[in-house]
């Protein structure tokens, strides 16, 4: 179990950058017991020692974002939510650093601790559409879904689907490309097929060949039908 204290600067609500950082960090450590079905108190001893944890429980309680029923412990919806935004920022990060940077699950641990202090609930949104909605990270774990995860599913889903899916002559807006292609999405952002560009599908066999801008590219069925498009008839 992680926990973490980190140096900070500047503050938030009457309270320092690295206290709001612990707070946090308290947040998803008891985050990570109560998705792990281990909600009694003793875990929390467990995972961070049994001086720092009456420290935490006080501290969170203060916050009115948990409390203790008999020997567990329980999240008040405030805090509910912000150790979901907490973790998800966290998650987000560790998807972005595997698959566009291509870092092993081992590598990306201590960079998205980083960035789940700083990442604003915008850039978290547009990684979160970059990499396509994803549901789990690196290591499986879910990924609680924010507001542009609803949005998409309400409102985009219906209208995207695989590129393999198109007729030749179609065409359609590159809406994401789903990351467990990581080794050839750079070859493919060289190559302009990045969200947001507009393909017209030429042709499916013997291989499937797409026209972006000027260019024609070749690729395998496998990779066509993990490059989603909305398309525009």
């Amino acid at each position: 179990m992680r926990h973490r204290h980190r140096r900070g600067h500047g503050s938030s609500q009457g309270r320092s950058m690295e206290d709001e950082q612990r707070l946090e960090e308290y947040l998803e450590t008891l985050w990570y017991l109560q998705e792990e079905g281990r909600q009694e108190l003793s875990h929390i001893k467990d995972a961070v020692g049994e001086a720092e944890a009456s420290h935490l429980l006080l501290a969170l309680m203060e916050n009115r974002w948990v409390r203790v029923d008999g020997d567990r412990f329980c999240f008040e919806p405030e805090g509910a939510q912000k150790a979901s935004q907490i973790v998800r920022r966290h998650r987000l990060a560790e998807r972005l650093l595997h698959d566009v940077l291509d870092m092993g699950p081992d590598q990306v641990e201590e960079d998205a601790c980083r960035f789940e202090h700083i990442l604003s609930a915008d850039a978290t949104e547009s990684i979160c559409t970059f990499l396509g909605h994803p549901q789990t990270c690196p290591h499986g774990r879910p990924i609680p879904p924010g507001p542009c995860c609803q949005r998409f599913v309400k409102e985009v889903t219906p209208l995207v689907r695989p590129l393999a899916d198109l007729n030749p002559g179609q065409q359609g807006t590159i809406t994401f490309i789903t990351p467990k292609f990581r080794s050839r999405l750079h070859q493919l952002s060289s190559l302009g097929v990045i969200p947001g560009t507009s393909v017209r599908l030429r042709q499916r066999h013997p291989t499937f060949v797409i026209q972006v801008g000027e260019s024609t590219i070749a690729m395998d069925a496998d990779l066509a039908r993990n490059i989603f498009v909305r398309s525009q008839g």
